[in-house]
């Protein structure tokens, strides 16, 4: 029996924030100086980085659950099941419900158990719970879901990755034009169709690591107020991705006895554009080959990095052929794979 995904659904949130938003912001340096360019200036160079033109955030009135709770009720349509058939539900976030304007995040009850009330499952036997993995959670959702399956414990799963990162990015730090609000969420099952999940890698780096993202204090001296925001050394990320994630992935595709020439796509994490074309790039010249077109489908552009989703929410994206030139077809096989907090790493191959 193969364990695949049958249902797919996403949540992308309506209010748009172009790079052009950011030219009032008073950017600083980590230690509060003035930064000695022009906003505009600082803006263009952001986008020549990470290919980030537009993100999106979500409504004052919404919360992270809720749009985990919409991205969910799509896959489960998409799915054709009965939602009282769900054994488990698993939500990969970072923060947890935090309220417009409010400081303190908000993670009892868990993402998941608000999930599963709104969709109002009345299922004691479906279990919910949140898994905090950085950036990679849903990817690492999917492999427990899979590894649930596989064991007997269930038969059916619904995996979200749902983030709010518009409510914990410091407005005075340039980064914080990378991040963005969104949820993706997949149901996955049995099937007697072949395919599906056909390999996984997972991997922890936090000797040296462990504190490359981390809550940290604004950038602006002259706030003394206790919130603390989403901070990282960007530098120190770029190298251990660029030098770590094309191995997972070259192991990741041996384990699964798939050729490098059988790779259709590679759905990797919306993090940064640059740094995932130098990772596929990377990971080709493994193979000692050049990186293929239309290989690496991105949304960052329009979308920005919203952590957990990006990957989730690509994948439906192009199932419901919603990107421009980029399909997946039957029996094709695609890569899954992230890096983030933690550090973590992890990779899917899987065939449609």
């Amino acid at each position: 029996m193969a364990i695949r995904i049958t249902g797919t659904g996403s949540y992308i949130p309506s209010i748009i924030e172009k790079n052009e938003n950011f030219y009032n912001h008073q950017f600083l340096n980590a230690d509060g100086s003035t930064i000695n360019s022009p906003n505009e200036v600082i803006v263009e160079k952001f986008k020549a980085i990470t290919g980030i033109q537009e993100r999106r955030y979500i409504k004052e009135d919404l919360l992270n659950s809720d749009i985990a709770f919409f991205a969910s009720q799509k896959a489960i349509e998409d799915a054709k099941i009965d939602k009282e058939t769900i054994d488990y539900i698993i939500v990969a976030h970072n923060y947890g419900d935090l309220k417009h304007n409010n400081q303190q995040s908000d993670t009892v009850p868990s993402i998941a158990s608000r999930v599963k009330h709104l969709l109002k499952i009345k299922n004691p036997k479906c279990v919910g719970y949140d898994l905090l993995f950085g950036c990679p959670g849903w990817i690492e959702g999917v492999i427990q879901a899979k590894a649930f399956i596989a064991s007997g414990l269930a038969k059916r799963c619904l995996v979200i990755g749902s983030e709010t990162l518009s409510r914990v990015v410091d407005k005075h730090d340039r980064d914080s034009m990378i991040y963005s609000d969104g949820a993706g969420a997949v149901i996955i099952e049995e099937s007697k169709e072949d395919g599906g999940i056909l390999a996984h890698e997972s991997a922890t780096y936090a000797l040296d690591e462990a504190h490359f993202i981390y809550f940290g204090e604004t950038n602006n001296p002259e706030i003394t107020d206790q919130r603390r925001y989403i901070k990282m050394y960007g530098r120190k990320i770029y190298e251990f991705a660029l030098s770590n994630v094309p191995k997972a992935l070259k192991s990741c595709l041996e384990k699964s006895g798939k050729s490098i020439t059988d790779v259709k796509k590679i759905l990797i994490h919306q993090a940064n554009e640059k740094m995932d074309e130098a990772i596929v790039q990377r990971f080709y010249k493994l193979y000692k080959m050049q990186m293929p077109e239309h290989i690496m489908p991105m949304t960052i552009t329009m979308l920005g990095n919203s952590s957990v989703a990006t990957v989730p929410t690509l994948y439906d994206m192009i199932l419901k052929g919603q990107l421009e030139d980029q399909s997946i077809n039957k029996g094709d096989v695609i890569m899954f794979a992230s890096v983030g907090a933690g550090m973590n790493i992890n990779a899917i191959v899987y065939q449609y």
